[in-house]
């Protein structure tokens, strides 16, 4: 099955759970299943339908994705480290680590907030396995998370059906331009 075909079959089988079934995939997502850019699409598709709404399937889809992170954190603080080496090249852990020990929780709100390919999964479990404290960890995905479902759920409300094809088109960019602007204002921040 193609990704197109995956993500048309999941919309259609959970538009009738509105912010539940968001809410369901997005855990599933940011746990151990990998959806790239469905629970984007679907939570556009839905606050499209009924702008209303928006906000209630934003924040669903922002708590799932926050429970499904903390599965994986869960998994990190138990063994994380052995199974980040087994899985992951030494290079790329060692790069992770060395990224939580300079930037602390923005190691997990920029990679939140990018698209895939991405690998956002790895900074959860690395989260876990590094030790860094479950209140920071919770705060970071919340802001990250909640900064991107929200984003969208406003794009799709503003620009409807354009704003899904532009978010397909310029994902990359626009996650990384509000990364950048995350980093900067954290760097203004902590200067002064």
């Amino acid at each position: 099955m193609s990704f197109e075909a995956l993500s048309i079959w999941l919309r259609n089988t959970l538009l009738p759970y509105g912010g539940i079934g968001l809410m369901v995939l997005a855990m599933a997502d940011s746990s151990f299943l990998s959806l790239p850019e469905v629970n984007d699409i679907l939570l556009m598709t839905f606050s499209i339908r009924e702008p209303a709404g928006m906000v209630k399937f934003a924040a669903l889809t922002t708590i799932g994705s926050v429970i499904g992170c903390s599965l994986l954190y869960s998994v990190g603080r138990k063994g994380g480290e052995a199974f980040l080496r087994k899985t992951f090249a030494h290079e790329r852990v060692a790069r992770v680590q060395r990224w939580y020990q300079r930037h602390g929780v923005l190691a997990i709100i920029v990679p939140s907030l990018l698209p895939p390919p991405t690998p956002f999964k790895i900074f959860v479990l690395s989260a876990g396995a590094f030790g860094i404290s479950w209140p920071k960890f919770l705060t970071a995905v919340v802001i990250g998370r909640g900064i991107r479902y929200f984003s969208e759920g406003m794009l799709a409300v503003t620009y409807g059906p354009a704003a899904i094809e532009f978010v397909q088109q310029n994902y990359g960019k626009v996650g990384l331009a509000v990364a950048v602007l995350i980093i900067m204002s954290a760097l203004i921040y902590f200067s002064f």
